[in-house]
């Protein structure tokens, strides 16, 4: 669990540039210089992850979405409450009116609903209609069948970065 977690750290760190012309020596989080073998593993799982995107894409437009509608239905669905847009554009880490724009076609297609929130009238909730959570759960289960298929791949390039 721990090798998923510094993974997933390492995904999700700021990216910083030089100062200098000249390129930063690459090197582990150790310090040491990396190696051949090193940037094998990351471009492999680099590989996967571009496959699992891949996937995800085509069987969102398979049931008549644009793969942002569907991750925008799956971060409104996993909220514990009713995000705004707001909160959908942090969640998508993309621009507020982009998110904006998406909820608008979400709304036009029959996928979510915004309302006043009875407790404070300035938020507008996100939730899902019965036809978006019949399309979530068919594509949910398609996904998760997937990465049940390659979990096996998965956990090989992960435990490749555990040392």
């Amino acid at each position: 669990m721990r090798t998923i977690r510094r993974v997933m750290d390492a995904l999700t760190l700021p990216v910083t540039r030089p100062r200098s012309r000249e390129p930063a020596r690459p090197s582990s989080p150790e310090g040491q210089a990396l190696q051949p073998a090193d940037f094998a593993m990351l471009a492999d799982f680099r590989h996967e992850l571009r496959r699992f995107s891949l996937f995800s894409e085509s069987e969102a437009q398979a049931q008549g979405l644009a793969p942002q509608q569907h991750q925008a239905l799956l971060a409104i669905k996993a909220s514990p409450i009713a995000p705004t847009v707001t909160e959908l554009a942090q969640r998508l880490c993309i621009k507020t009116h982009s998110a904006a724009e998406l909820v608008s076609r979400l709304v036009q297609t029959g996928l979510v609903t915004r309302s006043k929130d009875p407790d404070d009238g300035r938020r507008l909730p996100l939730r899902l209609t019965p036809l978006a959570d019949r399309t979530l759960d068919a594509l949910s289960a398609a996904h998760l069948d997937q990465l049940q298929r390659i979990r096996p791949l998965l956990v090989e390039l992960l435990q490749k970065f555990g040392g």
